[in-house]
């Protein structure tokens, strides 16, 4: 029987040499955390030396938010200072594991308790945070968490952990490979976090008529009318279904969309679901969270909670222009002022809906400014499917290229 060779199943061709496994303990010089300084956030400054939280350290991004400490402040944590290339790990809470590695201009910094430096004696730390955010990297992470709830990671486990490297210059063409993959991902959430700004300013100047569309001929439309909601809009309650539709829930941001695609796992009963309400495409619905996150829009025919409040439009619109409208931040407010109830049990009445005042361009007008800002969510979903299409391959890339 032949020896099963230390080598990874995806490898650059001039390399050829078996990887080694080492404890991390044996390859670092530091392994450990800070801690909160003396007085906690009312030390914080906007200026100093750059205070790093679990927060700050993304997927193999390092974002800082502004939130310093004093130099001298800092230099009472010397034990904690964060240097050019260093690991960075959260190693407690709904964060743990991720990780990133400080540029190589990154001047100094200092950490909180809950996140761990790790500092190498001459090993790539980018390659090594690669194999970090790999699933053995993360398999790892989780077999070494600690307390009865496994919740964190102490420094011994960390040193622990047995590492396959291979040799530095492989090393450091494939930490090379997958930080340019990186800076792919990065442009991509970058481009898309631009328009989504775009979209969001766009918004406001379209709604407050600041920006306004030309008709076909190059004349200018009419000035909007406002209407009570409740000319626009009606309440329906239908619940005349045999309960085989799809239930439906609320997303902030994606509208009403199916129960399961939504992550929850609610169990209904067969009574109960029986009084549910039919919501069919085109609908509006006004949900117990309406009032943080705007009325959402059904692409969807479905039922959904008796709890929720089903609009049907009473005289012609553009349905995708109220799509827009309802998100927008100035009406969320306002719907927000409408709430009645307290704690879990607030919820916003049709009547109190049907009073606030809302515009009505021309259904001409509508149409373009739906169709225009539709295909702004065009671009951003094209960007967002981008991201995650290149996330997953790089996902694969990492089962592959480690041992």
């Amino acid at each position: 029987m032949s020896e099963k060779r230390n080598v990874p199943e995806l490898r650059f061709p001039e390399f050829l040499d078996t990887w080694s496994e080492k404890k991390l303990g044996n390859i670092t010089t530091k392994v450990g955390s800070g801690k909160t300084p003396r007085g906690g956030e009312q030390i914080y400054t906007s200026d100093g030396i750059p205070f790093i939280r679990s927060q700050n350290v993304l997927d193999s991004r390092l974002v800082l938010d502004g939130v310093c400490i004093p130099t001298k402040v800092h230099e009472e944590m010397a034990g904690s200072k964060v240097l050019p290339r260093d690991i960075l790990l959260n190693i407690t809470g709904g964060s743990i594991g991720r990780s990133c590695v400080t540029p190589e201009d990154f001047k100094e910094g200092n950490v909180n308790q809950h996140v761990c430096i790790i500092r190498l004696k001459k090993d790539s730390p980018s390659f090594l945070q690669s194999i970090m955010s790999s699933y053995r990297g993360q398999k790892l992470i989780f077999q070494g968490q600690t307390g009865s709830g496994r919740e964190g990671l102490n420094f011994e486990s960390i040193k622990s952990f047995k590492i396959t490297l291979p040799s530095l210059p492989e090393q450091q063409k494939i930490a090379e490979f997958l930080t340019a993959v990186d800076k792919r991902i990065e442009l991509l959430q970058a481009k898309k976090e631009k328009l989504e700004a775009y979209k969001k300013g766009v918004m406001q100047q379209i709604f407050s008529q600041k920006l306004r569309f030309k008709a076909d001929d190059g004349s200018d439309f009419p000035g909007w009318e406002e209407r009570k909601a409740k000319k626009i809009f009606e309440s329906v309650s239908n619940k005349n279904h045999s309960g085989d539709l799809p239930i439906l829930s609320a997303s902030q941001k994606l509208g009403m969309v199916p129960r399961d695609e939504n992550g929850i796992k609610i169990q209904a009963t067969e009574k109960s679901v029986l009084s549910y309400k039919i919501v069919e495409k085109g609908n509006f619905v006004i949900s117990l969270r309406s009032f943080q996150g705007g009325i959402d829009y059904s692409s969807y025919n479905g039922i959904c909670s008796p709890a929720y409040t089903i609009l049907r439009s009473i005289i012609n619109i553009d349905e995708h222009f109220y799509k827009f409208y309802f998100k927008k931040e100035g009406f969320i407010e306002r719907l927000s002022k409408t709430v009645v109830g307290i704690r879990d049990g607030k919820q916003i009445t049709f009547s109190a809906f049907g009073d606030l005042k809302i515009p009505y361009p021309t259904i001409s007008e509508q149409n373009k400014i739906s169709q225009f800002l539709t295909s702004l969510d065009s671009s951003i979903e094209t960007l967002e499917k981008q991201i995650n299409q290149t996330q997953t391959w790089k996902k694969g890339l990492l089962q592959k290229m480690f041992v």
